[in-house]
């Protein structure tokens, strides 16, 4: 795993790009391909080593690993123009849901070494989720090698293909359903006397002790609840579920092949 190209240079380029650093991972070349000359110059400003370029799409496609970061709409489209680019001994990295292993197989005519990866935010911090599946036909070595590239980057179960939709839900974009209430209650925090870091700090501790308590307690969830005897929302948890299930089961339908 010497070199390493990025096929879109967009937020989840710059993210995996942050967990290697932060994580020492070094390359002989790092390469990132995007149509975006400005993201580019983004990246570029952030990891001067980056090798950019608007250009050679098929240069970027000949590396050890090739991470496909591109929407879904235009990922079939990017591996037709590489297909004859990449090394047989590569392997490919779709960040993308929705296209299965089998469909990107086809379109590059067969090609074997595919994983489909679904990265988190937290990736940033190395704290990830990032499920991971791959070809059946991709040798066992060559998995053992990309696992262990990306095992620094945080959480990397080795989960069924069918269930990397799932896991885009409720892990890659999960961070979004907490991000604004995590931020708002460290600013009331402020408002009500804390400091910025000792609020930060409670809050972290709460949110950890939160998940332990809930899913280590032993407890059911009903007695979890009756820990604490008074509940400011209470009166809207109903209303917040119901959105839950109104706008995640709609996203996951949408999204799953």
């Amino acid at each position: 795993m010497k070199t390493i190209g990025f096929i879109g240079g967009g937020r989840i380029t710059r993210i995996f790009l942050q967990a290697f650093k932060n994580a020492e991972i070094s390359f002989e070349r790092i390469s990132v391909f995007d149509t975006n000359s400005e993201v580019l110059s983004t990246l570029k400003s952030k990891f001067p080593s980056v090798n950019v370029t608007t250009d050679d799409l098929t240069g970027t496609a000949n590396n050890d690993v090739v991470m496909i970061a591109l929407h879904p709409p235009v990922v079939m489209e990017a591996l037709a123009k590489i297909k004859n680019a990449i090394n047989k001994e590569s392997i490919i990295v779709s960040l993308a849901p929705k296209l299965t292993i089998s469909r990107m197989s086809d379109q590059l005519g067969g090609f074997a070494n595919i994983a489909r990866m679904n990265p988190s935010a937290s990736t940033f911090v190395n704290k990830g989720v990032n499920p991971i599946c791959f070809s059946p036909e991709m040798k066992a070595e060559k998995k053992e090698r990309l696992l262990k590239l990306m095992s620094p980057l945080g959480f990397l179960p080795e989960v069924e293909e069918s269930k990397i939709e799932a896991y885009a839900v409720i892990s890659a974009m999960g961070h979004t359903y907490f991000f604004f209430q995590i931020q708002k209650l460290k600013e009331l925090a402020i408002t009500f006397g804390m400091d910025p870091k000792e609020a930060q700090k409670a809050i972290t501790e709460m949110l950890s002790g939160t998940t332990d308590t809930l899913f280590n307690s032993g407890l059911t969830y009903s007695e979890v609840a009756d820990l604490v005897p008074i509940k400011p929302l209470g009166e809207v948890e109903e209303t917040i579920k119901g959105y839950y299930d109104q706008y995640l089961t709609g996203l996951y339908n949408k999204i799953k092949p």
